[in-house]
């Protein structure tokens, strides 16, 4: 079982900067894919960024050359810094982690959750 915390989110304004982490309880964090994910009001969850067993990384375009994903294997959490932030960033962000190193970019393929971190970008 992985329990995946969330923090970070918060309120900016646009062009603005956040880091969200996401801590997990799992011995096993190394052998996990791990993912960003995000859910606008009215809108279907979609990813935003995942990394996986060997570092390597994917963004979706609305946000590569912005955001960047890590983690940290030692302190078992993943990180996602956001950079240049639009309104239509606004979301609840969620951490998503499942075994195995191939990284999925749909949602349904993930195992584990986190509660969510609420981003807000204001004009």
């Amino acid at each position: 079982q992985v329990e995946l915390v969330e923090s970070g989110g918060g309120s900016v304004q646009v062009g603005g900067t956040l880091r969200v982490s996401c801590a997990a309880s799992a011995y096993t964090y190394s052998s996990l894919c791990m993912g960003w994910f995000r859910q606008a009001p009215g809108k279907e969850r979609e990813v935003v960024a995942t990394i996986n067993t060997f570092d390597t990384t994917t963004y979706s375009d609305s946000v590569k050359g912005r955001f960047t994903i890590s983690k940290d294997n030692a302190k078992n959490t993943l990180y996602l810094q956001m950079n240049s932030l639009k309104p239509e960033d606004t979301a609840m962000y969620y951490c998503a982690a499942r075994s195995g190193s191939w990284c999925p970019l749909f949602p349904a393929e993930y195992n584990y959750w986190g509660q969510g971190t609420q981003v807000t970008v204001s004009s």
